[in-house]
């Protein structure tokens, strides 16, 4: 293994991400409402959100250990469904007292909170009435927003929606969310833009309240690579990065969809037969927006290869860690090729830490209005192997991953990008929404069956890092 990180910058934000449905468990208790996910994981039979990581019993040892290996900060997530069971309505009381006996228990462990307030779990109620499709939600979502900013003021650190790009794309591209529709294009770009609106009202909302504290959100960005540097599979990357980055960035920081942009989201559309509606006053909110966002939460895990594609969509989920079982094509933009010497995970994800210094890179460029950086979420799936309760589990190809990708980020941050810190993708392991119980990413193995916390290798190392910081 090559160690390439020595000691992080002075005041640097190094901590664990979680998400409230992955790891809370408790889905039935204290009022909370249905997500569009209960209902739907209880008839697939696969496997149950809870337990989870139990995280809603057991935050106080969760936090404590982060404290005791290095973290300064967690990122976690509010359930929408346990503050507002339906979406909207009343709010229900347990559920407020839980964030904030969680967020005071962070806050005296020297843990700072980082609180998203939606993350891939909206309730099943607006679900069922088209979810992001319907503008009526994002109406509904401000006013959760506006509820959590007036109540929570001991957060200072909010993001609103994490990912929209995965949502949508898994939604309705992938289909391994959530009403599982395959390469529904239409919805899939009207998804992405109705998640920006929400986010943009929130922002110029919470804005308006002046507030002590920070807002922005969390794009997952994947840098698009070409296979070779044909002028075909370059104009493939293009569209493709169009789809999975530039819209999204566009709308967030630029308060516009530019030319160019929207000339390769309009080929995509004319090529799927699909459309997007953007109604009168929608980019005025964006852009009133694009300049109010005080950081960008940025998840990185990897980056793509592509090569022109005109065949059909088809799309294999890899979903068991069963190497080499994946494609991903996508009609009138590109297929997703394996670029020979990038080593990839057993869910065939690649391990591009270079990806990570581009992005980085060319989004302080194009993009000035995101601010400061955080990397919000990274890390590594794997099959991590529990030995016994007297030996420290072994996960060194988690410890060179996250090695690499730090090492990434400091190079840009040298070279004048402003990042200020990095979150692991995980805190301690979790329920993951499309594999289960199989994929681990925690610096903490959970045994699920004793809910028994064991440390990994991985978090040592954390440590010994975060205590570089004081020196």
């Amino acid at each position: 293994m090559l160690n390439r990180v020595k000691s992080l910058p002075k005041n640097f934000v190094w901590g664990g991400a979680t998400a409230a449905y992955q790891v809370e468990g408790a889905t039935k208790v204290d009022g909370k409402g249905k997500t569009m996910w209960d209902d739907y994981l209880k008839a697939q039979g696969r496997f149950s959100p809870d337990p989870a990581s139990d995280f809603y019993h057991r935050y106080p040892e969760d936090v404590k250990l982060s404290h005791k290996y290095g973290l300064n900060a967690i990122r976690v997530s509010i359930a929408w469904t346990r503050i507002f069971p339906d979406g909207y309505g009343e709010p229900n009381q347990a559920g407020v007292k839980y964030y904030h006996e969680l967020f005071k228990t962070c806050i005296e462990n020297g843990v700072t909170p980082y609180v998203s307030l939606h993350h891939f779990d909206s309730p099943k109620t607006l679900f069922d009435q088209g979810d992001w499709l319907n503008r009526k939600n994002i109406d509904y979502f401000v006013k959760y927003a506006e509820f959590c900013f007036k109540e929570f003021t001991e957060v200072k650190n909010w993001f609103t929606i994490n990912e929209l790009i995965s949502l949508s794309l898994s939604q309705y591209i992938a289909g391994n969310f959530p009403p599982n529709h395959h390469f529904d294009v239409t919805s899939a770009i009207q998804a992405q833009h109705n998640e920006l609106l929400a986010h943009a009202k929130a922002v110029n909302l919470y804005k308006s309240l002046n507030l002590d504290g920070r807002i922005g959100l969390i794009h997952v960005l994947q840098p698009i690579y070409p296979i070779t540097e044909t002028p075909e599979n370059k104009h493939a990357a293009a569209l493709y990065d169009a789809f999975i980055n530039r819209f999204l960035l566009d709308g967030t920081f630029l308060g516009e969809y530019s030319d160019e942009t929207m000339s390769l989201i309009n080929e995509i559309l004319d090529k799927n037969n699909a459309k997007l509606d953007i109604q009168d006053g929608d980019m005025d909110i964006l852009k009133k927006a694009s300049t109010q966002n005080d950081y960008f939460g940025m998840n990185y895990y990897q980056s793509q290869f592509i090569q022109a594609y005109d065949g059909p969509s088809g799309n294999k989920f890899n979903g068991t860690g069963d190497k080499d079982s994946s494609s991903f094509s996508f009609h009138g933009v590109g297929q997703i090729v394996q670029k020979p010497g990038v080593p990839t995970t057993d869910w065939d994800w690649n391990i591009y830490p270079e990806g990570l210094y581009d992005i980085l890179k060319r989004v302080a460029k194009e993009y000035p209005n995101s601010k400061t950086i955080y990397i919000t979420e990274n890390g590594l799936g794997y099959k991590d192997k529990f030995v016994s309760e007297d030996q420290v589990i072994e996960d060194e190809p988690r410890i060179d991953y996250i090695d690499q990708h730090v090492a990434a980020l400091l190079k840009a941050r040298s070279e004048g990008v402003d990042v200020q810190g990095y979150f692991v993708w995980s805190l301690q392991d979790q329920f993951s929404w499309a594999n289960g119980y199989n994929k681990h990413y925690g610096l903490f193995y959970v045994d699920f069956d004793t809910q028994k916390r064991y440390v990994k290798k991985s978090a040592e190392w954390f440590k010994e890092l975060a205590d570089t910081m004081d020196k």
